[in-house]
């Protein structure tokens, strides 16, 4: 695989976990618990489809084969997909779609944070947009996690379910591969493996102030990343978010 080959790749990687969480997210609006909940998960589904415009549309000059971000989104299907399997999971209930938020932040927040002294200084430069928005994000969702962590029996219970549910998927987010050996070595990108002492550190803080514990098993739901196994649940996302572009191909208006 070619450097630039790699760099799509990695470029994808960032720009599909934005577009299926964002997705996912989205569809809360208009059914969330209370107003102000439904808006601010509306801005934080605005705020990940805006990265991930930047992210695919750069995907797209690097492959040069003249796929813009729209078509790198709606064009593509559930194989190409190069997601982790966290971002597919449903939303269930509001505490497991806060629980899953927080989760994604905690690692994104630090991801980006290395991205911002990336080689490609085309990287670097939506990393410094996104990871401004990303720190709300993830100090909106820990603090929401704190609050029904150590909330009332009810929300405790459900977020400790929540926890135990999701916590399998966070360890694919730190498996390395051929792509992430490229990107370290040429500087554009850290080594996932590299971020998960520090992760456990924060997510562990967090969780602490939760009343929540931390899980001790570090397995991963493997698959989404090379396309190959992703979940039923990509499926679904898919068929909803393209049957337009689907149904009247190159549509405009």
């Amino acid at each position: 695989m070619s450097q630039n080959d790699a760099l799509f790749e990695f470029l994808c990687r960032i720009g599909d976990n934005t577009l299926v969480l964002g997705h996912r997210v989205s569809e809360w609006c208009g059914h969330s618990p209370v107003l102000e909940e439904d808006i601010a998960l509306a801005n934080t589904a605005l705020d990940l489809i805006g990265q991930t415009q930047l992210w695919l549309g750069l995907a797209g000059e690097v492959e040069g084969k003249g796929r813009d971000a729209d078509r790198l989104a709606f064009h593509r299907d559930a194989w190409d997909f190069r997601n982790v399997l966290l971002v597919e999971v449903p939303n269930g209930d509001f505490g497991r779609t806060l629980m899953r938020q927080f989760l994604f932040d905690a690692w994104h927040s630090l991801y980006l944070g290395r991205l911002l002294k990336s080689s490609d200084k085309r990287v670097a430069e939506i990393a410094e947009k996104a990871s401004k928005e990303v720190a709300y994000h993830l100090e909106r969702s820990a603090d929401t996690v704190v609050a029904l962590g150590d909330g009332t029996e009810e929300s405790h219970a459900r977020m400790a379910d929540a926890l135990a549910y999701l916590w399998p998927y966070v360890g694919e987010m730190f498996e390395g591969d051929a792509v992430d050996a490229a990107m370290a070595e040429a500087g554009i990108a850290p080594d996932p493996s590299g971020l998960r002492e520090e992760y456990d550190a924060l997510v562990g803080r967090v969780l602490a102030e939760a009343t929540l514990e931390m899980p001790e098993a570090r397995f991963a739901h493997k698959g989404g990343r090379d396309g190959r196994m992703h979940t039923e649940h990509l499926g679904h996302i898919l068929t909803q978010m393209q049957w337009l572009q689907r149904a009247y191909p190159d549509a405009s208006w």
